[in-house]
């Protein structure tokens, strides 16, 4: 039997709040912030420290096809040093090409949309993306909001 490893991420104890009144410069704690406050409002859930730099508004358990499981965040961010890491799971899927090509300035990896400033994007069709994405993955897996 192969030998289970653990999540390099998972849910802590730490503040969310603390670590977001410590984002700097204040422009960029702005953001998070707002993000803070869209993705409270989407989920109905208040933020969880994933990591030392990850804000995650619930999870849910994954179970691959190769055995791995684990817990992740539904929905969240990281501030990171050159832009926003929006954590969209489970990721890209071709249903949502029309709203990203409404988005704004972005760029796009598996289940990372990255953002420099969210002046750069219209926070509806964000607001849209985060949605469809929570809907996806709630249909993929058991996703807890609490």
């Amino acid at each position: 039997m192969a030998k289970k490893t653990q999540n390099k991420t998972v849910a802590t104890k730490a503040s969310a709040a603390a670590f977001i009144s410590k984002i700097n410069p204040p422009a960029k704690r702005a953001d998070a912030e707002a993000l803070v406050a869209l993705m409270k409002k989407i989920t109905k859930t208040e933020p969880k420290m994933w990591g030392p730099a990850m804000v995650g508004f619930g999870s849910y358990h994954y179970i691959y096809a190769t055995g791995r499981e684990g817990d992740a965040l539904a929905l969240g961010f990281s501030p990171r040093a050159q832009a926003f890491s929006i954590y969209l799971m489970p990721g890209y899927h071709d249903n949502l090409q029309p709203l990203f090509e409404k988005l704004g300035k972005h760029k796009m990896t598996k289940a990372c949309l990255y953002v420099k400033q969210l002046a750069d994007v219209d926070m509806k069709v964000l607001e849209q993306l985060m949605r469809a994405s929570l809907k996806k993955l709630k249909s993929l897996y058991p996703v807890v909001l609490k």
